[in-house]
């Protein structure tokens, strides 16, 4: 990194679930009757939720830039904001592990929220049918939610403002969206904050939830799911957008778009090429759908996209 290049902060705050999933293939062979016992042939068990799935793969991405000698991946530095069971914990030990494991750069947690006298992590479990394709998810989440004054603790303690000033690097906050007035408050917080210096982005996902409108108008960067805008009457995504393009699909696709989409505006400040970043979120997206998992991906997608974000014309 050259001395005049400020450090990109990258922070997701959203909900970290450990999964447990009976995976797709010869696995459950269909998804059991009532009181049916059924044997499962593999089963993974993985770190969880949109933001960490987003992170995984901004990770690759900046780890195979780093591979094909563009600029180095310390420019970026990921957080992750997210609720943890107690510190010490052995489920918060694999969750901290399972990050662990992977390409550079690692995962900045210091600023998670661990919840003292908590030992259960929120958990989802996944029964994937190898008959229809169908997902099944059943999650459990006992943690207490966030508070709009532990935000902003942790808005001061990243950004500096308490002791030496404030970080001179630039911020881009991604919210998932799941307590939409929390979320409104936070965002209000980063506002008040860091003022101009900051950029945040919420993904509006959930049909119903109230709220939701109210944060994509605070958002610099709002991505909205397809059952939303169907709920909300749009028949398609240009009719959403003229409004307010959706990019939902099969399990952890959205998760791949949204970090694509970071990846294009916050690391590679790529604005004036909008439309070569959403070409390259959708094409990575779809070579998610059409594997398990997220390895490999990014390699991948940078490899074979025809939306290529060339360095030499990022900055």
């Amino acid at each position: 990194m050259t001395p005049h290049q400020a450090t990109q902060h990258i922070v997701l705050v959203g909900a970290c679930y450990l999964d447990t999933i009976l995976r797709q293939g010869t696995s459950v062979p269909r998804y059991p009757r009532e009181d049916e016992k059924l044997r499962a042939t593999e089963l993974q068990v993985r770190h969880g939720g949109n933001c960490p799935n987003s992170l995984q793969v901004l990770r690759q991405l900046l780890a195979a830039e780093g591979a094909l000698a563009s600029r180095p991946a310390s420019e970026t530095q990921l957080h992750l904001v997210s609720l943890l069971p107690q510190r010490d914990s052995p489920a918060t030990e694999q969750i901290l592990a399972s990050f662990g494991r992977g390409p550079s750069p690692p995962v900045d947690f210091d600023h998670c929220l661990f919840r003292a006298g908590h030992m259960a992590p929120a958990s989802c479990y996944v029964l994937r049918s190898a008959a229809t394709g169908s997902r099944t998810i059943v999650n459990s989440n006992k943690l207490p939610d966030m508070t709009v004054r532990e935000f902003a603790a942790i808005v001061t303690a990243m950004t500096g403002r308490a002791g030496t000033g404030r970080d001179a690097g630039r911020w881009w906050w991604h919210f998932e969206g799941r307590e939409p007035a929390t979320t409104l408050a936070c965002m209000r917080v980063l506002r008040r904050e860091l003022g101009e210096s900051v950029l945040i982005s919420v993904e509006v996902e959930k049909p119903g939830r109230e709220g939701l409108r109210a944060l994509a108008a605070e958002a610099d960067v709002a991505f909205f799911s397809k059952s939303w805008a169907e709920d909300c009457g749009y028949t398609s995504s240009e009719a959403c957008l003229l409004g307010e393009r959706p990019a939902r699909a099969t399990v952890g696709a959205g998760d791949t778009f949204i970090a694509c989409v970071l990846y294009g505006l916050a690391h590679r400040c790529d604005w004036l090429n909008r439309e070569a970043v959403l070409g390259f979120a959708v094409d990575t997206a779809t070579l998610k759908v059409q594997r398990e998992g997220f390895d490999g991906l990014a390699t991948d997608a940078l490899a074979n996209s025809k939306h290529q974000l060339h360095p030499e014309s990022s900055r």
